[in-house]
């Protein structure tokens, strides 16, 4: 006999899933723009954006019309099969930007652990198989899979698990010297993040992606970007290389490609695509027809002047309410970023209180997120209204309010 299931509420985390997560204390269960609300109906503005994902905001209606739809006519063929969502998102992609060849697989881990192999694959077999070294960056983040979670360079998510795989270094980010210190022939990747997300949303300097490129170029490595945080329209261009005029031999994005709905890909060129053959790579849902069919409705809205050319406004308009609360609580250290990807950092005698501002910001009424203990970031949807931002930031100040005076 079925038995009345008991109420879902924040203790029920606690009972049933792995304790890997803090999550907060509220359960979101309706989300509408850049408003959100919990199981007692209580509202929040919302600028964490599921980290950057939600970038057309909570449950846009071209976005719910593209699930509907597909929704209705096929939902998934394997990798026996293609489909029709998938080869049109796939052509609207290379149409673009710099790429010849895309794969689409389900999370930014996946798509950054196919760009690894794939290019360990074509450094293996186009030059020698001891070309092996990648080059990576402390504070950097790649994904949770062991590789990604090695590459990444950030020990704290990668001790603990046995040995990890071999032949990659890590390096100051910003420090071109470092690079060439550690570059031989041996190197077949460098892969860097444009701008570093969960390392404290700290911005390349135009000078040292460049600098990456060179290197690459006179050592016959392959340069790969990771944008799954900072691509797709986050900072006013379609993905950060085009801001930096700089071009990577392979670029992986997520998180804002789908709007919300589970999808990635990985970028590339038809000479290093062609490393790969039948049976090389794979995966069970990557490149389903729902996936597909959602991200290419977000694809059409993000990739336009009207979507791209508003960030910046976005973005000074959140500047501007950051720069009050630090006048008026000598808060902030730096604020940067670039875009609708913003990092205000902690002063000294803050520093390790991040997480303790975000709970008091969404007991406050505002989703924010941090980046490591010291640095809150904003990751808000590319359309957010004037009026949310406003409102989102006075609810910030209050919770900043809140904590300081204790």
């Amino acid at each position: 006999m079925a038995t009345e299931q008991a109420a879902i509420t924040r203790a029920t985390f606690d009972e049933v899933i792995l304790p890997i997560y803090a999550p907060a204390e509220f359960i979101p269960v309706k989300g509408r723009g850049s408003r959100v609300w919990d199981q007692q109906g209580k509202e929040y503005v919302d600028f964490a954006g599921g980290i950057a994902v939600t970038a057309l905001g909570h449950c846009h209606p071209a976005l719910v019309e593209a699930l509907k739809t597909q929704g209705e006519t096929l939902w998934h063929t394997s990798n026996v099969f293609t489909n029709e969502p998938a080869l049109r998102l796939a052509r609207k992609l290379i149409a673009a930007t710099f790429a010849e060849r895309v794969l689409f697989m389900n999370s930014g881990t996946e798509a950054n652990e196919t760009a690894f192999k794939l290019a360990r694959y074509y450094a293996s077999t186009r030059h020698s198989p001891y070309k092996t070294k990648i080059i990576a960056f402390h504070n950097a983040f790649h994904g949770r899979s062991l590789f990604t979670v090695s590459v990444g360079g950030q020990p704290k998510y990668s001790d603990g698990f046995g040995p990890k795989p071999a032949d990659i270094i890590h390096v100051p980010f910003n420090d071109l010297h470092a690079v060439k210190a550690v570059m031989d022939d041996h190197t077949c990747a460098i892969v860097v993040e444009p701008i570093q997300g969960e390392g404290g949303v700290t911005a390349a300097t135009p000078e040292f992606l460049q600098g990456l490129r060179d290197l690459c170029d006179e050592y016959k490595a392959l340069l790969v970007f990771d944008e799954v945080q900072c691509g797709m329209g986050r900072i006013g261009e379609l993905f950060a290389y085009m801001h930096y005029g700089v071009t990577p031999d392979i670029l992986t994005s997520a998180k804002a490609l789908g709007g919300g709905f589970p999808v990635s890909v990985m970028l590339t060129t038809q000479d290093i695509a062609s490393a790969f053959h039948v049976g090389t790579h794979g995966s069970t849902y990557g490149g389903n027809p729902l996936a597909c069919a959602v991200a290419g409705a977000a694809f059409d809205i993000i990739n336009t002047s009207e979507v791209l050319n508003g960030v910046m406004a976005k973005r000074q308009q959140f500047i501007r309410h950051l720069q009050q609360i630090d006048q008026q609580f000598d808060l902030f250290s730096d604020i940067r970023g670039m875009g609708l990807l913003i990092g205000a950092e902690l002063k000294p005698h803050y520093q390790g209180r991040a997480r303790e501002f975000l709970y008091a910001a969404a007991q406050a009424g505002v989703m924010v997120l941090n980046a490591g203990p010291d640095v809150m970031r904003f990751a808000p949807a590319l359309i957010v209204e004037e009026a949310d931002i406003d409102e989102g930031m006075k609810r910030f100040a209050n919770a900043v309010a809140k904590v300081i005076k204790g």
